[in-house]
């Protein structure tokens, strides 16, 4: 197995539990960026930039270590260009959860895996899709304050009592909801030797 850092260019708790899986060594840096669009026009584009100037940022410091950088954009059906972001606050999140009610929201993941020394770097995106049951106020307003997911796109955790609002969950690798696409992760780390399990 190759002996080489690893760092998830990250402060977000749900992508390091992500990374827990796979039971390798790795560290967390946060990459501090600004994470607003910059005249993108489908949330493709945002992901796939966001996810690349993630791992180049910490790629730049630490240009011997494997890094990996990921970032999510959600949108509705017939339009990418208007991404949904973070809530932040608990009317916000009401808002959102209430647009989302009964319509399908879809899941652009970023992925990007760069390692300077040897001038390697791959980014892609992935897709998910999740259909929302019909939400009232009482289940939305009782599931916030539970849950408390001001910080996740589309104010729900998949990973946590989120999973009650959907009607159903379409693609090909939940993780990729999550924030972290682990299969195709998993397939680029075997490229370096990296091996899980």
């Amino acid at each position: 197995m190759m002996t080489v850092e690893l760092i998830l260019a990250s402060s977000s708790q749900t992508r390091k539990e992500l990374m827990d899986r796979l039971r390798l060594n790795y560290r967390c840096i946060s990459p501090d960026i600004d994470e607003s669009a910059n005249g993108e026009l489908h949330a493709d584009d945002l992901a796939k930039r966001l996810a690349y100037e993630k791992a180049r940022v910490i790629a730049e410091q630490y240009p011997n270590a494997i890094v990996i950088g990921s970032d999510q954009v959600a949108w509705r059906e017939h339009a990418p260009y208007d991404f949904i972001g973070k809530p932040l606050t608990v009317e916000n999140a009401i808002q959102q959860l209430q647009a989302n009610s009964g319509n399908t929201v879809f899941f652009s993941t970023g992925l990007s895996v760069q390692h300077q020394q040897s001038g390697f770097e791959t980014t892609l995106v992935q897709h998910y899709q999740v259909k929302f049951r019909h939400l009232t106020l009482g289940e939305i307003e009782r599931y916030i304050e539970i849950d408390q997911p001001l910080h996740c796109a589309g104010s729900f955790k998949c990973e946590s009592l989120g999973i009650s609002l959907f009607e159903k969950m379409l693609g090909d690798d939940q993780t990729t909801l999550m924030g972290l696409p682990m299969i195709q992760l998993c397939k680029i780390l075997r490229e370096f030797g990296i091996n899980a399990p």
